[in-house]
């Protein structure tokens, strides 16, 4: 197993120039298949590891996600972001807490998002939210990890599309100790140019959840890091309910046939 130092400093350069596609994996063995795939870094997701478990997106305790976030970064040598959802807590002493114990797993990144899950505000208020970042960035500090940390504002998927907002909310989560930014559920190229103008020289995250855009379009509007969410999961589940559903419905296998066979995966996943 690479050392987390190493993984950790091949994360950081690979946020210094260019465009990379992080896919987010769900468990060990859509970790390493995508590892195989020639991917430089992965992310996890906390809706597509949430699905696997049986549970929604955002429901799964600290406990159990930290074990499950090590699972997937113990199963590659490639460096692993940990999708920290709301760093399991709201007052910043508690995400700091949270954070120090999530450095432990073998992640060389994490990020912490402003959403607070109530429909009533769904966003943490502006000072606590900037707060909740500073105090994630002391416990990496103290940690002497290296880890990098990624500054989320989730306005634009929890009914707060304020593109201003935002942007104010991404440069101060950077003044805060951010290295990196993400704005999940951006679309327009407008919106993307504007983050990346507003938070620069920081690197930006971009969401890509659909066919709406390219790798080379968001690279050409300056999108140094791209992720799919529970995109790869979602697609995964789609097969299976499918194929499942065909099942009950039809009482016929048809969707059994575009499986991919046994034995092509027991060869990716033999030792090496």
């Amino acid at each position: 197993m690479t050392p987390s130092t190493d993984r950790t400093q091949a994360f950081h350069r690979l946020h210094e120039s260019g465009c990379f596609v992080i896919p987010n994996p769900w468990n060990p063995g859509s970790a390493r298949l995508l590892a195989q795939m020639g991917f430089k870094a992965l992310a996890t997701t906390s809706s597509g590891i949430a699905w696997s478990v049986g549970r929604a997106d955002n429901q799964v305790p600290l406990d159990q996600s930290l074990e499950l976030i090590r699972g997937i970064a113990q199963a590659v040598e490639l460096p692993v972001n940990a999708d920290f959802e709301g760093g399991f807590a709201t007052a910043p002493e508690g995400v700091a807490a949270n954070v120090t114990r999530a450095l432990a797993t073998g992640i060389a990144g994490l990020s912490i998002e402003d959403s607070s899950g109530d429909d009533a505000s769904p966003l943490f208020d502006f000072k606590l939210a900037v707060e909740r970042i500073q105090a994630a960035r002391k416990a990496i500090d103290d940690s002497r990890t290296g880890v990098l940390l990624t500054g989320r504002s989730e306005g634009f998927i929890v009914g707060r599309a304020d593109l201003a907002e935002t942007i104010r909310r991404l440069s101060a989560f950077a003044e805060a100790g951010a290295e990196c930014l993400y704005a999940p559920g951006l679309r327009t190229d407008a919106d993307f140019a504007a983050v990346i103008k507003a938070v620069a020289p920081r690197p930006v995250n971009a969401l890509v959840w659909s066919d709406f855009t390219t790798v080379a379009r968001l690279a050409a509007l300056g999108v140094r890091r791209i992720s799919v969410g529970g995109a790869l999961a979602r697609t995964a589940w789609a097969g299976f309910l499918e194929a499942a559903q065909e099942i009950v419905d039809q009482g016929t296998f048809t969707g059994l046939a575009r499986a991919i066979p046994g034995n092509a995966l027991n060869d990716r996943f033999a030792p090496s």
